[in-house]
């Protein structure tokens, strides 16, 4: 493959990566409501595994609730079961219209625990970071080996690379850092 699309591959592969590290921290629970919760979540809906949040609106009537009001009421009892099941230290509370989710507080043990694994997935984005320097390397190796680029331009491809991998490195250092002080603000 040509060098130059393998740079711009390897900058599009290390975006993907900051991305689905930025999806991670969304979902994780900090002291507040957030809907993104129950993105995972998925009903039999007419024989066809449906996300809940496609079949229903999810609010924030306040800072630690969520309200989630499903278009088609034949789907409340489903919905409330499927959260039970999901295990997400929640109780669901059907009112008949739709499923009150009160959200208990954030313990300074759940802190440390969320970090904990916000920690181990920004290492996982890092290597997946790494992992996409590594590949782009051995093409460029590969470019130098047939001759298709000099010695001097991989030198500088690999300078290339490897200023890729540090600024992505970098920002999702940055991301880990701001969603943990959301997490530990009480």
């Amino acid at each position: 493959m040509d060098s130059d699309t393998l740079l711009l591959e390897c900058e599009e592969r290390m975006e993907g990566a900051i991305q689905n590290f930025k999806e991670v921290l969304s979902k994780a629970r900090t002291g507040r409501a957030n809907p993104k919760m129950f993105d995972a979540l998925t009903i039999s809906y007419y024989g066809v595994d449906t996300p809940v949040n496609q079949i229903s609106s999810i609010s924030t009537p306040e800072g630690n609730q969520l309200y989630i009001k499903p278009y088609d009421k034949s789907t409340l009892t489903l919905i409330e079961k499927a959260i039970f099941a999901a295990n997400l230290g929640v109780t669901p509370q059907n009112d008949g219209q739709g499923v009150r989710i009160v959200l208990p507080p954030m313990t300074e043990e759940n802190r440390k625990a969320t970090v904990k694994d916000l920690s181990k997935q920004c290492e996982a984005a890092k290597v997946a970071v790494r992992n996409v320097r590594q590949d782009v390397n051995s093409g460029l190796k590969q470019n130098e080996k047939n001759k298709e680029i000099s010695e001097d331009m991989l030198e500088d491809y690999l300078n290339d690379v490897q200023e890729l991998t540090d600024k992505y490195v970098k920002e999702i250092d940055k991301l880990l850092e701001a969603k943990v002080k959301e997490v530990m603000t009480v």
